[in-house]
């Protein structure tokens, strides 16, 4: 089971006198504060910070321990993550660490700045001078504290247990905590801490690889695997395999014992609309709205059409009754009067009214007249009038212009080819388009799977000619002659530049870059700028037919669907479409990391971790003990192992341990491994238990001792742990 926080703020704190100790059980995990004498703590909670802002003030406020998901929406914690005061199981961070002592103390109820209680506070094993003598320094010059004392939570935890009879005074206790791991050995019922040993791997390591291997495994929801849902599932889920390669086989093999082990966690899933396909009511609701819109958009023209042409006919009527105001006009008045009409000469009227007649007849849909060709050939002769005249009847400034005359005729004149060219496709469009209409009404069902069968056909023409110009360079010798793409003759063009530019400057032979001195040199940039490709360049009639045929499909077929621009189709060469997520990809499956992950525990190696398991600690304190070749007292240690903190609560811990010792123990051995009573909670009663003893002051220093001996006298510092 998780473990609960409690954070309610007492309010007995004045009943206790000065005399009664605080006791704090200072986890790199989890921090735990309490009274003397009791059995539990009063306050747990996380040990960590986080200093978000507020998202309505900007203001910076200070976060201790877990709080709530619904207070965290109003912070912005982008910029601020959670922090501990530990590196490893060192406290080396005070400043956390006195915002973790101001939240602990006011949930304890202390209402002043001053602590009036002694106190005694868990380190781990073999804690640094500098981290014991900062610790001291905090909690004598900020809260005032009378005295401290320092302890092993592991050591108290093993004196609990002896307490109850679960271990004896000779013994080793195995702490898997949260960062680290530490054996300590126990003689005559004292830790003796050269034969200790710590290991770099803890609780959260193993939560961490198994949140690595799920966000691996399932990339699409590494987002639901934060860190507190993987603790969770380490807890529920995770055990300790008696053997590793043993248990790694059956899953691999996928035996039935394997299925049973394996554990599933189905997230919420909404599956995705089928699509029905349309029934014939629908394709005939589509097809007769379309029509209506076709029917409305043709209406729309043709009142739009109208209204030019009647716009265009009053023009022409005023025009008209201009120039028959103009015909009335003397000659010498005509200026004014076209001045007031905005026109500069009677030309230029006269060529208004051509204009608008002609524009009139084309928006009726008439024919030219001969009139009106002669009439454009004798304005385009007014227009230009000196192409026809020779060179030397003109002046220069004459001839400048007479050339100005020829290029605009020219350019007119290919503009109007142009156009009569337009007029002409357009006219044959639509007689191919009444053909196409005539055929498709005397049957419009052969008539659509024939436009079918040649829409597929110039689509997988135009798919083969991409493909030979995507992959044309992309050959491994087994490409016929034939299949030369793009590719390939960009490569060549390439090399032909290449070798002319190389061979440009020393072409004469004389060593010497003498490019450029000659007018025939600068040949070289036309050949290097000729254009090997120009089939590639040309407008490729397979798409403008494949255009139309969409076009074509579009209207007169519900169910057609244009292909799109890069979609995958049944081409090689085009990339897949990503597979939709379905309900098995929303079930996360939790087999062989059950056991993969409590097992870097034993093989740290596994993380990358060069280190030892925990049974291999055994051995490495009992060689390390000052006793050698004492074999009563091996014997002594290993028939009394204790098993305590977090990590011993794994399923299978306990067999494993035994087995993995025996492996390094001389055979006959007496191996006894015991679980803590409560792994979590006996290091802080036993530091409850030994601050309620009579003897406890005795133990702790003073203010006065602080600061008479200073941080020298630290080192040597140790409590015993017989009077517990």
């Amino acid at each position: 089971m998780p473990i609960v926080s409690k954070t309610r703020r007492q309010t007995d704190y004045n009943l206790f006198p000065p005399s009664v100790p605080i006791v704090i059980d200072n986890g790199a995990s989890y921090f735990r504060i309490g009274w003397a004498g009791e059995t539990e703590p009063r306050v747990v909670f996380r040990n960590i910070v986080q200093r978000p802002r507020h998202k309505a003030t900007g203001e910076t406020v200070t976060i201790v321990g877990d709080q709530d998901p619904a207070m965290m929406k109003f912070f912005d914690c982008t910029r601020s993550g959670p922090r501990s005061a530990f590196d490893s199981n060192v406290v080396y961070q005070f400043e956390i660490m006195e915002y973790i002592l101001d939240f602990a103390f006011d949930r304890l109820g202390v209402s002043g700045s001053a602590i009036d209680h002694p106190i005694l506070i868990t380190e781990c094993v073999c804690n640094p001078v500098y981290s014991r003598s900062k610790m001291a320094e905090l909690l004598f010059e900020t809260y005032g504290v009378p005295a401290v004392a320092f302890g092993v939570d592991a050591a108290f935890s093993y004196k609990y247990n002896q307490r109850h009879g679960k271990c004896k005074k000779d013994g080793i206790v195995i702490c898997p905590g949260f960062t680290t791991t530490h054996t300590i050995p126990f003689v005559d019922g004292e830790p003796v801490y050269k034969g200790s040993c710590r290991t770099n791997i803890g609780g959260y390591h193993v939560t961490d690889y198994l949140k690595q291997l799920l966000s691996l495994k399932y990339p699409f929801h590494s987002s639901i695997f934060t860190w507190e849902k993987a603790e969770e599932l380490k807890l529920e889920h995770c055990f300790i395999a008696p053997d590793y390669v043993s248990e790694a086989r059956k899953f691999q093999e996928g035996t039935k014992e394997a299925e049973e082990k394996t554990r599933y966690w189905q997230l919420p899933w909404i599956p995705p609309p089928v699509e029905v396909p349309p029934s014939e009511e629908e394709i005939a609701r589509k097809a007769a709205i379309r029509e209506k819109q076709g029917q409305r958009l043709r209406e729309m023209a043709e009142a739009k059409r109208s209204s030019k042409i009647n716009e265009m006919e009053n023009e022409l009527h005023s025009l008209h009754f201009l120039v028959k105001q103009l015909d009335q006009v003397e000659e010498d008045d005509i200026p004014s009067f076209l001045s007031d009409t905005g026109y500069a000469s009677r030309q230029e009227l006269e060529s208004t009214v051509s204009k608008v007649t002609q524009a009139l007849r084309k928006a009726r849909g008439e024919p030219k007249d001969e009139t009106d060709e002669f009439e454009e050939n004798t304005d385009s002769n007014e227009k230009y009038p000196l192409i026809n005249v020779p060179d030397n009847m003109l002046t220069p400034e004459q001839i400048k212009d007479k050339k100005k005359q020829l290029f605009l005729k020219t350019t007119t004149e290919g503009r109007l080819r142009a156009r009569q060219k337009r007029n002409e496709e357009e006219l044959e469009k639509e007689r191919r388009n009444q053909l196409e209409e005539e055929r498709r009404r005397e049957n419009p069902e052969f008539y659509l799977e024939e436009m079918r069968a040649q829409y597929k056909e110039v689509l997988e023409r135009v798919e083969q000619k991409k493909r030979l110009k995507t992959n044309g360079s992309n050959t491994n010798g087994n490409q016929k002659s034939g299949n030369v793409g793009r590719g390939e003759r960009l490569s060549a063009a390439k090399r032909e530049r290449m070798r002319l530019l190389t061979t440009a400057a020393f072409d004469r032979g004389k060593g010497e870059d003498t490019f450029g001195a000659k007018d025939e040199d600068w040949q070289l940039y036309k050949l290097m700028s000729k254009d090997h490709e120009e089939d590639d360049e040309r407008p490729d009639s397979d798409e403008a037919e494949l255009a139309r045929l969409s076009s074509r499909l579009q209207e007169i077929d519900p169910t057609f669907e244009l292909k799109a621009e890069g979609e995958p189709g049944q081409t090689s060469g085009e990339a897949p479409r990503v597979r939709p997520l379905t309900e098995e990809d929303y079930k996360i499956v939790i087999g062989v990391e059950r056991f993969r992950c409590p097992e870097i525990l034993f093989h740290p190696n596994l993380v990358g971790i060069d280190q030892v398991g925990l049974d291999e600690m055994v051995g490495a304190s009992i060689r390390r003990l000052p006793h050698d070749d004492d074999k009563e007292l091996e014997e002594k240690l290993t028939s009394s192992i204790l098993m305590t903190g977090g990590c011993s609560l794994v399923p299978g811990m306990k067999k494993r341990l035994e087995c993995g010792i025996r492996m390094i123990r001389p055979c006959g051995s007496t191996i006894n491994v015991v679980q803590a009573k409560d792994p979590v909670l006996d290091a802080w009663r036993g530091a409850s238990a030994f601050a309620a003893d009579l003897n406890f002051l005795g133990n702790a220093f003073t203010k006065k001792d602080y600061y008479e001996k200073g941080e020298e006298w630290l080192r040597s510092y140790q409590i015993q742990y017989n009077t517990l």
